[in-house]
């Protein structure tokens, strides 16, 4: 008996989703997405906005995305993700629909139902797609890995009452003993 076909699904099928349904796709496969909690928004505006008062202070031309904001990885027809945070220094990468190409970096804020998907799956994704760092920020353990992709260096682990450094921003750490949530 031959087995069953696995089914590939392009960006046409994501944005072919009923409104208001979210879901990322990675390598042809669609993944739903579960709305965020309370907290995981709450570290999601600490971060974004720390990184973004960063930025604009220092002079800096990187843009900072949260999610939702379309990211198309390898410019193909078989990966979109939705990233909590964005953060991309090349302005022609961006478009009014989102950003074609790898961000040079991407927070994830982890949550139950993306904990597999964070930790192994998009980390394999990013690291192939040439992001150049890429953080996982966990709630429930109070921890930061830090992925220096460009440099095919890490993981580096921190908790949440450390100073956690910028690999893309020399001089620049976020002290996560500071984020409220």
């Amino acid at each position: 008996m031959p087995l069953p076909k696995e089914q590939i699904y392009t960006i046409e099928d994501i944005y072919d989703l009923p409104n208001g349904q979210r879901a990322e796709l990675i390598d042809g496969q669609i993944y739903a997405m579960a709305p965020p909690t309370r907290k995981h928004q709450r570290l999601v505006i600490e971060l974004s906005t720390t990184i973004n008062s960063f930025i604009k202070s220092n002079g800096g031309s990187c843009e900072v995305d949260i999610a939702p904001f379309a990211v198309f990885l390898n410019e193909d027809e078989y990966n979109y993700v939705e990233p909590d945070i964005s953060v991309i220094c090349d302005p022609d990468k961006l478009t009014d629909k989102g950003c074609n190409g790898a961000p040079d970096w991407i927070i994830e804020i982890v949550s139950p139902s993306s904990r597999r998907m964070d930790y192994y799956r998009k980390l394999n994704l990013y690291s192939n797609s040439g992001v150049r760092e890429y953080w996982i920020v966990d709630p429930a353990r109070q921890a930061v890995v830090v992925y220096d992709l460009a440099h095919e260096e890490g993981p580096s682990l921190y908790s949440f009452s450390n100073a956690v450094p910028v690999g893309i921003y020399p001089g620049f750490s976020i002290d996560f003993s500071t984020i409220r949530i």
